[in-house]
């Protein structure tokens, strides 16, 4: 005569196994992690992505589900801390089991909370950082979408240099995996262009004061300025050097893509060059489905959406994208096999578009260039890819 099964594991072996043995994913809700800093430096950016992520998952909720569930988002706040990252990326994984982190702000702050992800295989998904850490080496819970900081440097450097007709460029950069990046990226499009590094100079993160850095750059007659640096960094930067009469090229990453920029910045950031990889949404400039986009921010959060609210926005939309495709049996290794064989068409914001393969987990390495004229960001590039 056969055992009889006890009722509770019965009723367990009787649940289908996408949610009865993946974190994260019940019958009706799929939680999603994020990390952002929502009280240090980078504080405007990390409540503008927050939100962003906050408004497509609203739409979704209120709209339908994926396959029978609604999204749920837990944000958690670094500080832009990497040791924070790490304590919020524990309380994520192992005490409210969501099943992806998405969106994380900050390079060191990824770095140092992936393994915590991946220790209990959670995939960390399109982090807002453009580091290559962020998709090398290949690793299967690693996806990317944002062109690196370094080959937006290394690609749009030869043409605005000539353009401008640099005769010594330098640098300025944070000094972290942040930073370092955009120098390696300057330094390797000089040395395409058969020149050498002029002059660089560097600071700590969280710095206010960048009047020697400045005074160096411009004693070494520096007239083309990389910066690898983020808001107020590039503000206090370009502000000491208009201060002092000195007028160099300026030209920084997608870091510095913000508004702002030249709304704490005002004037004397006229004239100063960033890569970018989707528009700054202004609502006079904006396309109608971007207006009637932005509206809807305005009307849910008090405030203007800025790109970092469209990057939260386009996130989420994406993941969104790869949870329908992958259907209701949902787990890591499912979403990964489905992202890997994912195409992300150019959407209403002016993105490049995308796609993913099981060898390639970063979406994109295009970028464009803008200018700030006239206190705001103007497109003046095509993609260079």
């Amino acid at each position: 005569m056969h055992a009889r099964i006890p009722l509770v594991l019965a009723a367990a072996l009787a649940l289908p196994a996408a949610w009865a043995q993946q974190q994260g994913v019940s019958k009706t809700e799929i939680l999603v992690g994020t990390i952002q800093d929502m009280s240090g430096p980078l504080a405007g950016y990390g409540k503008q992505a927050r939100n962003g992520m906050l408004l497509r998952v609203e739409e979704l909720n209120e709209q339908g589900s994926v396959h029978g569930r609604k999204l749920k988002l837990l944000a958690e706040d670094s500080g832009y801390d990497p040791k924070r990252a790490v304590l919020a990326a524990q309380k994520l994984v192992n005490q409210d089991k969501v099943f992806i982190v998405a969106g994380h702000l900050g390079t060191a702050q990824n770095l140092a909370a992936m393994p915590v992800q991946f220790d209990k295989n959670i995939v960390n998904f399109m982090p807002i950082t453009a580091a290559r850490e962020m998709y090398e080496p290949l690793h299967k819970l690693k996806y990317s979408f944002a062109a690196t900081y370094y080959d937006q440097i290394r690609m749009a450097l030869p043409g605005l240099a000539k353009e401008k007709g640099a005769k010594k460029i330098c640098t300025i950069y944070q000094d972290d995996d942040f930073g370092l990046e955009v120098q390696r990226g300057a330094e390797a499009a000089l040395k395409a262009m058969n020149m050498e590094l002029g002059e660089k100079t560097s600071f700590k993160r969280g710095a206010t004061d960048f009047s020697s850095q400045v005074a160096r750059l411009k004693a070494a007659n520096c007239d083309f300025v990389v910066l690898g640096t983020i808001i107020r960094e590039t503000i206090g930067t370009i502000a000491e050097a208009k201060k002092t009469g000195y007028l160099p090229t300026f030209f920084a990453s997608s870091a510095a893509y913000t508004d702002l920029i030249h709304k704490l910045g005002g004037k004397p950031m006229d004239g100063m060059y960033a890569t970018m990889t989707v528009l700054h949404p202004y609502l006079d400039e904006a396309s109608q489905p971007v207006r009637f986009w932005a509206n809807k921010y305005k009307t849910r959060f008090n405030e203007d959406p800025t790109v970092f609210s469209v990057y939260g926005y386009n996130i989420i939309d994406q993941l969104v994208q790869a949870l329908q495709k992958t259907g209701p049996n949902l787990t890591t290794d499912s979403f990964v096999k489905t992202m890997d064989t994912m195409r992300y068409e150019p959407d209403m914001f002016g993105s490049a578009g995308s796609d993913y393969s099981p060898t390639k987990h970063l979406g994109s390495t295009a970028s464009r260039l803008s200018q700030i004229q006239d206190g705001r960001w103007k497109v003046v590039s095509d993609y260079v890819k």
